[in-house]
């Protein structure tokens, strides 16, 4: 088993980038009255399927948000399974090409519940952050540089009591 580096190696974003390319080409075909309905419905769908796996693969730094934008991206593929039921229903796509993207888009769906279950051996999770050498411990939580307070206001300075 190899590392993922990046989001377009997911088995789960090829899937869904296949298909919604399928889909894609296959709406070309469809009657114009549907251009702005359901042709555009299912195209945004399928198409916010794979930008929610890109989105989430830049959340792994929290779990909580790496599972939402699984979350959403397992949301948006029932949501074209949905579509895909209507154009089958109106008469654009056959059964067969129903049966093989709704057979894709339930594996699309299984790997994104799998990598909710599992987000931990998914998310970057370390003690230590190297940077050119330097150590930083992380703590709980987000922590931010503290401005430092000036320990001599100096004469000049009008304090907040005298203002």
């Amino acid at each position: 088993m190899s590392v993922v580096k990046h989001f377009r190696e997911l088995r789960v974003y090829h899937e869904a980038f296949e298909s919604a390319m399928q889909i894609f080409e296959y709406s070309k075909q469809w009657p114009k009255e549907e251009r702005y309905s359901l042709t555009d419905q299912i195209r945004r769908s399928s198409w916010s399927v794979c930008e929610q796996i890109a989105e989430t693969w830049r959340k792994r730094r929290y779990i909580a948000h790496f599972r939402s934008k699984l979350t959403d991206a397992d949301s948006e593929a029932a949501e074209t399974q949905s579509w895909l039921e209507f154009a089958l229903r109106c008469g654009y796509i056959t059964q067969a090409f129903f049966d093989e993207l709704d057979a894709a888009y339930e594996k699309v769906s299984g790997g994104l519940v799998n990598m909710m279950a599992n987000a931990d051996q998914w998310c970057i999770s370390c003690s230590q952050v190297r940077e050119d050498g330097a150590e930083y411990e992380v703590t709980e939580g987000l922590t931010y540089p503290r401005t430092p307070t000036p320990t001599n206001m100096g004469e000049n300075n009008i304090s907040a009591s005298s203002a």
